[in-house]
């Protein structure tokens, strides 16, 4: 196959899967096969973690061969550091199935250059291609290489231009990785990569509040679609990347008109029968005014129909969380050793918000549950940019809804008697149903109310609800009669 044999009978670039799931969606199926890709980012942003596993997708999944030439780190150390995400190397040497061409220069060497080829690197590369049958190639990194010679520029961008055009004609396709010197500053630290390769993706590490936060970015693709801005990712083991594509979210999912109970038949009343079984309704309410409470309904309710249900606690241990359910009259230590429910507590600062969405996901396709449970947004919201946040929220959704289970989550409003969140303006449009918690004062006493503000698909009611909450859980009263406005967003 040549670099113009690389479209199949109908005029579509054949795709090549790169074993990042969700970037190859980002991407429309895959890089172009028989095309060169750079992939640029700072040090410590995940370039090589990705270039390996490109080769390590093509070898345990499509059964194509592949060729690392890398210019940095010696070949026994990068073996040693993929053996944490899964990846034999060695076991592909021995069996025939990866090449090496170590083309690192002893740390102390320097070349000053003149007139010059890489004819040698290129023969290497090509004899190394022709003993495994390789059909994808990773030269890790091009900045490493061009670090040691002092020269002409333009010099260094004709070889590449010749490496990058033989590997093409040979039908192979290329990922080169190149290092930048600022999240957004230049794409390559010598700018001249990104004018030679036929894609350009760049992954980035910023550091926000203390946290990281890993992004990757399709900024070229040449003669292909994809799609723009920037996507979360993260890197785990035994896995390798792991992107969360916004732009592959499709408004797609079917909409049930099954009803479940909320865990208090009052409430089911006010939402005119219950809550839709594939919705996902947000509980807002300053501290105190009982949104653990409705949590601990909404999944007792479903355990005493018949349902699986799991809890994601952010800010209480599970201990505490056991002791405030036994104290309304709910056994969660009960349900869990039946199997009918599943609680899991984490620090929010204990990892980045796409960790906590793959473990939400991860977790769910394990258990299976008929009902999910978030508490509390807020305090997932204090360790992510806006952006990130919104991020989490739009692809928390759409699991909960594709998954068809109903699911819950509490905000804390940022007022006692009323006020929204960040919390709430991120996820109130996201949301099929709103349950709003405040304190209403009346003269000298200070009351608590409930009103459904939204409902998509259902009627419900409008008033102001008292409740009061006791040993046997919340109960609700009269509506308000000439109460303040405090639930006006």
């Amino acid at each position: 196959m040549t670099a113009q044999d690389d479209v199949d009978v109908t005029g579509v670039l054949e795709r090549v899967k790169t074993g990042v799931e969700a970037f190859d969606e980002l991407v429309m199926g895959g890089l172009p096969r028989a095309r060169t890709t750079v992939v640029s980012g700072t040090p410590g942003s995940g370039k090589t973690v990705f270039a390996t596993q490109f080769l390590a997708h093509g070898i345990t999944t499509f059964n194509e061969n592949g060729v690392l030439v890398t210019f940095e780190e010696p070949p026994a150390d990068i073996e040693a550091n993929m053996r944490g995400f899964g990846w034999d190397l060695p076991k592909w040497r021995r069996n025939g199935r990866l090449a090496f061409v170590d083309a690192s220069p002893p740390a102390s060497e320097e070349l000053v250059i003149g007139d010059f080829d890489l004819a040698g690197l290129l023969s290497r590369i090509q004899h190394a291609v022709k003993n495994v049958d390789a059909k994808r190639v990773v030269l890790d990194s091009l900045t490493q290489l061009f670090d040691h010679f002092i020269g002409d520029p333009k010099i260094l961008r004709r070889e590449l231009f010749h490496i990058s055009t033989a590997l093409k004609k040979a039908g192979l396709t290329v990922l080169m990785t190149a290092e930048r010197n600022s999240e957004y500053g230049e794409i390559t630290r010598h700018r001249l990569e990104e004018f030679v390769a036929d894609n350009v993706v760049i992954l980035r590490n910023v550091l926000h509040r203390e946290k990281r936060r890993r992004t990757i970015e399709v900024l070229k693709m040449r003669g292909s679609h994809h799609a723009e801005g920037e996507a979360p990712f993260t890197l785990l083991a035994s896995q390798g990347v792991v992107a969360v594509p916004l732009s592959s979210l499709r408004l797609e999912q079917q909409s049930s008109t099954v009803r479940v109970t909320s865990g208090n038949p009052a409430i089911d009343e006010m939402c005119g029968g219950g809550l839709f079984r594939d919705s996902v309704t947000l509980v807002s309410g300053a501290t105190g005014t009982g949104k653990t409470l409705l949590v601990t309904n909404f999944l007792a309710g479903g355990v005493a129909a018949g349902e699986r249900a799991i809890l994601f606690g952010y800010e209480e241990s599970k201990g505490q969380l056991f002791r405030n359910a036994g104290g309304w009259g709910s056994d969660f230590a009960q349900m869990e050793a039946e199997g009918k429910l599943k609680i899991i507590c984490l620090y929010p600062e204990a990892q980045g918000l796409p960790d906590h969405l793959l473990t939400i996901q991860g977790l769910v396709d394990e258990f299976k549950p008929n009902r999910i449970a978030v508490d509390s947004l807020s305090a997932l919201e204090r360790i992510a940019p806006d952006a990130g946040f919104r991020e989490f929220l739009i692809s928390l959704t759409s699991f909960i809804k594709k998954r068809e289970i109903a699911g819950l989550c509490t905000a804390t409003s940022k007022s006692l008697v009323g006020g929204e969140s960040v919390s709430e303006q991120h996820i109130s449009t996201l949301t099929d149903s709103i349950i709003l918690l405040r304190y209403i004062q009346e003269q000298e006493t200070m009351h608590r109310g409930l009103m459904v503000l939204k409902m998509r698909g259902s009627e419900h009611a409008k008033e102001i609800r008292r409740f009061t909450i006791d040993g046997a859980g919340m109960h609700l009263g009269d509506p308000f009669k000439g109460a303040p406005n405090v639930f006006k967003p």
